[in-house]
């Protein structure tokens, strides 16, 4: 199989990690070519995932017609807000019948959008031949070859089989699931929670009020999957529920720790400022909340999260507004 990973930040990076290692003849798209170089060159990527060697048939380039020359596999590993003008540089160059992943968790603002609706958008490609792959997949733990395992998601089954197939090793274990739109909305979603979890670790709350943050957290994710016709199975699963505690409670997680210096005090603009990679909850934020309000759904932590990060509502306040909720059955408005 020829792959193309489109994006080598720390995810895109490891994940051709893992299609090397899986077999896959892997060339690595960087949006800078001294990044390329560098990798071409020592064998590593200092910028993304520094003191991790990378596979000896790994090849890196900066020219996107070279990345996707025979690629019978497109991986998309950019930032959610950056997938369109990308791709729309790139789509010319996708092989026919390529299979293209999404590695993106997030909502296209404006759109509403979920990342493999903004393929198809920009593409023109069939929805059997767009999959996502999602989970608790921490790209730090995963290039240390940790066990770990993901979900392959396509609405074709055979298709999904051999995305399975494709990035099946001895340490990363994925599993198939017909339900596109329920990991894809539970990898977008979870993010601001996580924002959220980080904010009352920096304030100094404990594990209690944390747990709460979680579950209360999958409940607004479910309710959203809910009126958007996803499976409720899926929330329970990898892509749901595993990958939600692992952003909410590694300081691997750039969202939990992004969340967890803005409960220490620090400003939002020098969080930013001193942030190598996105924190996708940030924008996420807004875009869910468009998605919700679409539907007159409630969901109080992702208000709130939203709050802080764009409106300048102080940490604290926002911590009182969500204790201060009236009371509510635990099952509600799903």
């Amino acid at each position: 199989m020829i792959a193309a990973v489109m994006g080598a930040g720390s995810w895109g990076t490891t994940f051709a990690q893992v299609l090397c290692d899986a077999g896959a003849d892997v060339t690595l798209w960087c949006r800078r070519a001294a990044v390329a170089d560098a990798i071409n060159a020592t064998g590593r990527n200092e910028d993304y995932l520094p003191g991790f060697p990378l596979p000896a048939t790994l090849r890196a380039t900066s020219d996107p017609a070279r990345a996707l020359a025979r690629a019978d596999v497109v991986v998309l590993a950019v930032p959610a807000q950056t997938l369109r003008p990308n791709l729309a540089g790139w789509a010319r160059l996708i092989p026919p019948g390529a299979l293209i992943i999404s590695l993106i968790k997030g909502i296209e603002l404006g759109t509403g959008m979920r990342m493999s609706e903004v393929i198809a958008d920009v593409t023109g490609w069939p929805a059997d031949l767009i999959a996502v792959v999602t989970g608790p997949n921490l790209a730090r733990e995963i290039a240390e070859r940790q066990y770990a395992a993901t979900v392959v998601a396509c609405t074709d089954q055979q298709a999904a089989e051999n995305l399975q197939k494709a990035c099946h090793t001895s340490y990363f274990r994925p599993y198939t699931n017909p339900d596109v739109i329920g990991c894809e909305l539970a990898g977008a979603a979870k993010n601001p929670i996580a924002l959220a979890v980080g904010m009352a670790a920096g304030m100094g709350f404990g594990d209690n009020t944390r747990a709460m943050l979680i579950t209360r957290g999958l409940a607004e994710i479910s309710r959203l999957g809910a009126a958007l016709g996803a499976d409720p199975h899926t929330f329970a699963g990898l892509a749901g529920m595993g990958d939600l505690v692992a952003t909410c409670s590694s300081p691997l997680s750039r969202n939990r720790t992004f969340g967890e210096r803005l409960g220490q005090g620090m400003a939002l603009a020098d969080i930013v400022t001193g942030t190598h990679q996105v924190a996708e909850g940030v924008t996420s934020s807004r875009s869910v909340l468009q998605l919700a309000a679409a539907r007159s759904l409630e969901m109080p932590i992702t208000e709130v999260v939203a709050a802080v990060v764009h409106d300048g509502l102080d940490v604290a306040t926002a911590a009182a507004m969500l204790a201060s909720r009236s009371a509510k059955p635990e099952r509600y408005g799903i």
